[in-house]
């Protein structure tokens, strides 16, 4: 199992199949880590393809990860973390892996992962694609503030030793903003990487945002129907195509 290591910790990562890389940002919030793209054994299916299996096979390297904090990646939580902290992770990941140039591809919190890496390096993320991203609720403000205190209640249950004031600090850097909380719309607006997005219709990834976004990033394809079984084809297909048609 191969980690990287950082100045505060270390990240595991997977790699799979040959080609163009893809780095994958897997849905789960703070929890994101790489197993949750397959359906757990026994349990139902996931409305997404696993990109993991599916890009290897349509001829890309497919980079999976664990987010610092959580699965078996373990880094510390200081109180000037944030969005920029993450995209660092993401970036010497890829410096590690030996590539220059990448696609993105996230789910849930990945999506603002996405576009943040496209903000901080643009002259490296090829295309990203925003599938079911998160953002500022309005009906439901408290929603990401509240997973967040459990979260850190689970964080400092395992490692009690980490900072309580930090993880509240590292907190409001990350959610006390509106819009996908990491960008603002007049990067969206102006976002020089080619986008796909896949939209969100939940509390934690609103259709306002979705519905935003795909009026503010220039070009934007967008899939509409995608959250079923039977669009899992038709996620697959377009999705590929996309990329295919964005590598260098």
């Amino acid at each position: 199992m191969p980690f990287l290591t950082r100045p505060d910790g270390r990240i595991r990562y997977e790699l799979y199949g040959e080609g163009y890389p893809v780095l994958l940002f897997a849905p789960g919030g703070l929890r994101s880590r790489l197993e949750m793209w397959s359906a757990p054994a026994g349990g139902p299916p996931r409305p997404w393809v696993d990109w993991t299996q599916a890009l290897p096979a349509a001829g890309f390297t497919a980079v999976a990860m664990d987010q610092r904090n959580a699965g078996q990646s373990e880094t510390a939580v200081e109180a000037d973390h944030g969005w920029h902290t993450y995209t660092e992770d993401h970036l010497s990941l890829m410096d590690h892996l030996g590539f220059q140039t990448f696609h993105v591809l996230g789910g849930c919190i990945g999506g603002s992962f996405c576009l943040k890496a496209a903000q901080r390096a643009p002259e490296r993320v090829t295309a990203a694609v925003l599938q079911n991203p998160i953002g500022l609720n309005p009906d439901h403000p408290e929603y990401f503030p509240d997973s967040q205190v459990e979260w850190s209640r689970d964080l400092r249950a395992a490692r009690p030793a980490l900072d309580e004031a930090a993880i509240a600090a590292f907190g409001r850097n990350m959610w006390d903003h509106d819009f996908v909380f990491c960008v603002d719309r007049a990067f969206a607006k102006a976002c020089p990487v080619p986008t796909f997005l896949l939209p969100g219709t939940d509390i934690p990834h609103p259709a306002i945002t979705s519905t935003e976004l795909a009026a503010l990033l220039p070009g934007v394809e967008v899939l509409s129907d995608w959250r079923a079984p039977t669009y899992l084809q038709q996620q697959h297909d377009s999705i590929v195509r996309f990329l295919r048609s964005k590598a260098p």
